[in-house]
C-alpha cells in the first residue's frame, strides 16, 4: 500500500467513525392544525452536518404519533435515508442542554439530600442510643447490688450522658430543619426557572441522511399525532326577544403531546385525519334473516336521528311554522378585533378556522378556550310548551339560512337578558333549511295544567269501562311586551280494536290523528291570561289495566 493509499484509507476511516456519532438536535413547533381527533404539527430545526452520511437524533416530537405520517423537508443536497421514532433513546453521545443555572441548582439539590440524610443518620443513632441507656439503667439498678455512693456516680453519669446526646439532638434538629429549608427554596428556584422553558418531551426522532455539501441544514417536520384534539362551543347572548343573538364562535383545545405550544399558528380543522378513505363497495343483498338485522339498524338510526333533533331536551316537530315577523339584523359578521384574525375556509370535506394570532397551548390536558369570531344571527322568536311534561315555557330562536355561518356540532352558553340562563346545543346536521336554538326557560311566562275533577270520571258499563279525562290549561303573559307561544299536549291513541279513544275537546287546537298530538299557535299580550281545555274519553274491557 502507497502513501496515497494510507492517507485515503484513513480519512476514510475518519469520515466513517465521525458519520457513526450521532447529531443532536432540538425540534421547536412552529404550527398546529388540530382535528377533531388529531392534530397534524409542524416543528423546525437547524444543524450543521458534515459531508456523507450522518444518523440526526431530533428531540422534543410528541411522545405519541403516526410513525407513517413522519415528514421530514431538507434541502436539496440532503437526501433523507430512513426516519425512526422512539421514547427510549438512550446514548453516551446526549450531553444536558440544560442552562448552566439550571444544572448547579440541580447539583445542589443532590448535595443538600445527600446531607439531610447523613442527619437523619445521626439523629437516629442518638436516639438509640439514649433507649439503649434507659434500658440498662433500669436492668443495672435493679441488679447492681452497688451501694449508695457508686449508684449515685452512676446515676449521675446516666443523667450527664442523656443529657449531651439530648443536645446533640437538638442540634443535628436545629441543622435538619435549616437543611430543609435550603432543599425547598433550591426546589422553589428550580421551579421557576422550568416554568420559564417550554415542556420538552421524551420523543425523538432518529433520522439518517446522506449530505453532499457541509454545512448548516435547515430541516422541517410534520407529523401526525392522536393527543390532541378540539370541539366547538359557542356564547350565545341576546337582550331580548327583539334583538339579534350575538354569537361568539369558540374552540375548546386540549393537547397531551408531551411538548408546550408557544407562541405558535393554530389552525382548526373539522376534519378526521385518520379516518378510512377507502371507498365503500356494494355486493349482492340476500334476503334471509338478514332483514332482522336492518329493521334493527334501522331502528337504531332513527333513534339517533330523533336523540340529535333535539332541542335541549324538546322535541319540536316539522308542525312548528316559522313566524311571520322576523327580527331585521345587523350585517351578519360583526366588525370585531377576533374575526379579523380568523380566515374561514370551507372546502366539500371540512371546514378549517386559520387563526393569525399565535397561541400558547401547554400540554397538560386542560381546555385551552380560543375565541373564533363574532357572528350576528338574526332571528325571529317564539316560546314553546309542552305542560304535560314541563310547567315552563321555554324561549326558540328561529335561524334561518344557517349554513352559511359555518356551525358545528356543539354545546352553548346562553346569556339572556344579561344573565346565565344555562346550556344548550347546536346541531347545524339537520335537513331543515332553519335552526332551531333553545335559548333556557323563561319564568315570566307561567303555564299550569290540571285535571278537572268534576269533568273526569270512571263509568262501568255492561262489559266495559269507560274513562273521562279533562284537563285546564292556563297561560299567562307576565312580560311588557306580547309573545307568540307554540302550545303542544296530546291524546292517547288505540291500536286495539277492543280500545276505543274519543276526543271530546280541543279547543280550536290543530290535530293531529295519526300522533294524537294537539297544537296551538297562541298570540298572548302582555298580562294576559288564556285557558284551554282539552277531554277525551278511553272506553276498554273491565277485565284489562290501562296505563293512563
Amino acid at each position: 500500500m502507497n502513501k496515497k493509499q494510507a492517507i485515503a484509507l484513513l480519512l476514510l476511516i475518519g469520515t466513517f467513525a465521525f458519520a457513526q456519532k450521532p447529531i443532536f438536535t432540538t425540534a421547536k413547533v412552529k404550527a398546529a392544525t388540530v382535528y377533531f381527533n388529531a392534530a397534524e404539527i409542524s416543528q423546525t430545526t437547524s444543524l450543521n452536518l458534515p459531508l456523507g452520511t450522518s444518523e440526526i437524533v431530533i428531540k422534543n416530537v410528541a411522545v405519541d404519533l403516526n410513525e407513517s405520517s413522519i415528514q421530514i423537508g431538507t434541502p436539496a443536497n440532503v437526501t433523507v435515508l430512513s426516519v425512526q421514532f422512539t421514547n427510549n433513546y438512550i446514548s453516551e453521545y446526549e450531553t444536558d442542554t440544560k442552562s448552566p443555572l439550571l444544572k448547579r441548582v440541580r447539583d445542589s439539590i443532590v448535595l443538600v439530600q445527600k446531607e439531610i440524610q447523613k442527619v437523619n443518620n445521626t439523629i437516629n443513632s442518638e436516639t438509640k442510643t439514649i433507649e439503649l441507656l434507659d434500658k440498662n439503667q433500669q436492668i443495672s439498678g435493679v441488679n447492681s447490688g452497688l451501694n449508695v455512693t457508686e449508684l449515685i456516680k452512676m446515676v449521675d453519669y446516666y443523667k450527664n450522658k442523656q443529657l449531651e446526646i439530648a443536645n446533640t439532638i437538638n442540634t443535628l434538629s436545629e441543622k435538619q430543619q435549616k437543611l430543609n429549608e435550603t432543599l425547598q427554596k433550591l426546589n422553589d428556584k428550580l421551579e421557576i426557572d422550568t416554568s420559564k422553558e417550554e415542556k420538552t418531551s421524551s420523543g425523538k426522532l432518529i433520522v439518517q441522511v446522506m449530505n453532499n455539501v457541509a454545512g448548516a441544514v435547515p430541516l422541517e417536520i410534520s407529523y401526525l399525532t392522536n393527543n390532541a384534539a378540539w370541539t366547538p362551543f359557542y356564547d350565545l347572548r341576546t337582550e331580548s326577544v327583539s334583538a339579534p343573538i350575538n354569537m361568539m364562535y369558540k374552540a375548546q383545545v386540549v393537547q397531551n403531546t408531551g411538548i408546550d405550544w408557544k407562541k405558535v399558528k393554530l389552525t382548526l380543522s373539522s376534519g378526521f385525519p385518520n379516518q378510512n378513505n377507502q371507498a365503500p363497495m356494494l355486493s349482492s343483498w340476500f334476503l334471509r334473516n338478514d332483514i332482522v338485522q336492518a329493521n334493527y339498524g334501522y331502528r337504531q338510526k332513527s333513534k339517533m336521528n330523533q336523540l340529535q333533533g333535539r332541542v335541549a331536551g324538546l322535541a319540536v316537530d316539522q308542525e312548528y311554522k316559522k313566524s311571520e315577523t322576523e327580527v331585521m339584523a345587523a350585517p351578519v359578521l360583526a366588525e370585531s378585533s377576533v374575526s379579523n384574525y380568523t380566515t374561514v375556509e370551507e372546502n366539500q370535506l371540512n371546514v378549517s378556522f386559520d387563526i393569525d394570532i399565535p397561541y400558547d397551548i401547554l400540554s397538560n390536558g386542560k381546555v385551552h378556550s380560543v375565541s373564533l369570531k363574532e357572528i350576528k344571527l338574526p332571528a325571529s322568536y317564539k316560546y314553546y310548551a309542552v305542560p304535560k311534561a314541563e310547567n315552563e315555557a321555554f324561549l326558540l330562536a328561529e335561524i334561518a339560512d344557517y349554513s352559511k355561518y359555518n356551525l358545528l356540532r356543539g354545546e352553548a352558553n346562553i346569556i339572556f337578558e344579561g344573565m346565565y340562563v344555562g346550556k344548550t346545543f347546536i346541531e347545524p346536521n339537520q335537513t331543515s333549511d332553519t335552526l332551531n336554538l333553545s335559548m333556557g326557560r323563561d319564568k315570566k311566562v307561567s303555564i299550569k295544567r290540571e285535571k278537572v275533577a268534576d269533568k273526569s270520571g270512571t263509568k262501568f258499563l255492561s262489559s266495559k269501562k269507560e274513562q273521562t279525562f279533562t284537563y285546564d290549561i292556563t297561560i299567562r303573559n307576565n312580560k311588557k311586551e306580547a309573545v307568540e307561544l307554540l302550545l303542544k299536549d296530546q291524546y292517547p291513541l288505540s291500536t286495539n280494536k277492543e280500545i276505543e279513544v274519543e276526543l271530546l275537546q280541543s279547543d280550536s287546537a290543530k290535530v293531529n290523528a295519526e300522533t294524537g298530538i294537539l297544537t296551538w299557535q297562541l298570540q298572548l299580550k302582555s298580562n294576559e291570561t288564556r285557558k284551554i281545555r282539552i277531554s277525551y274519553r278511553v272506553k276498554y274491557p273491565k277485565d284489562q289495566t290501562l296505563n293512563l
